[in-house]
């Protein structure tokens, strides 16, 4: 008899819970009343191309949706069987995916980190958008190195981005996961463009790090401000 914990880790599972998220996200999506802040980022994003999209853990769900329609787009998605619900989720929603992932700090390119790394550096130079969550497994909001050193090496903007709606659950785990609900006000609030040199010293990748962390904790206040009315906005048509 198959057991709760084998079915959850089945192919035929994990692709069944991700197409069903999928849907739902595209519901919650097209039934939001969205402000965009920057109003102009899709006429913004295009020009910029290709960048590099910058999201805290845990506030991942509706990133599909940022990108522009005919603009390909690659994410970096956790290896973990959790992350396949994701990928197979990413995918049905036109994002495809890199596979791998990264740790804190000058260790950034463990636990399949180097290969999903080069895949996004490829990608980059291919003239593709790439995603990656800018704080790193077990260390919420904290940006890592690894974000940092992609932009070093590819020469490609980190645009930080936020995305929230008012009616939500919000998860007691490390990253504070958050469950959008359809619905809802929501907000979907861009940062400026960062850039690193390609000839950058350490002082100067810790001070891009922390331009990010800092950039994505104001998008976030942002985001959640408007959502929930704290602050005013301009709708979505």
């Amino acid at each position: 008899m198959l057991s709760l914990r084998g079915m959850t880790r089945s192919a035929w599972f994990q692709k069944a819970v991700g197409l069903t998220a999928a849907q739902l996200l595209r519901l919650i999506w097209h039934t939001s009343r969205v402000t965009i802040e920057p109003p102009d980022i899709y006429e913004q994003i295009p020009r910029l191309a290709p960048i590099i999209l910058a999201f805290w853990h845990g506030q991942h769900f509706l990133t599909p949706f940022v990108k522009p329609k005919g603009l390909r787009a690659k994410v970096l998605v956790s290896r973990h069987r959790d992350g396949e619900i994701n990928a197979i989720a990413a995918e049905r929603l036109g994002v495809e995916t890199i596979r791998g992932s990264g740790t804190h700090g000058s260790d950034f390119a463990k636990k399949g980190g180097v290969s999903g790394f080069n895949a996004l550096v490829r990608a980059a130079r291919e003239g593709i958008n790439v995603a990656m969550t800018a704080d790193v497994p077990k260390v919420s909001r904290v940006a890592g190195l690894g974000i940092v050193k992609l932009a070093q090496v590819t020469g490609r903007p980190i645009i930080p981005v936020a995305l929230a709606t008012h009616w939500r659950i919000v998860l007691k785990n490390w990253d504070r996961t958050t469950l959008n609900l359809p619905f809802s006000r929501g907000a979907l609030v861009a940062g400026a463009s960062i850039y690193v040199p390609q000839d950058a010293d350490d002082e100067t990748l810790e001070l891009a790090r922390r331009a990010v962390q800092d950039a994505l904790d104001a998008a976030t206040r942002r985001a959640y401000d408007i959502a929930d009315g704290v602050a005013e906005g301009e709708a979505r048509g």
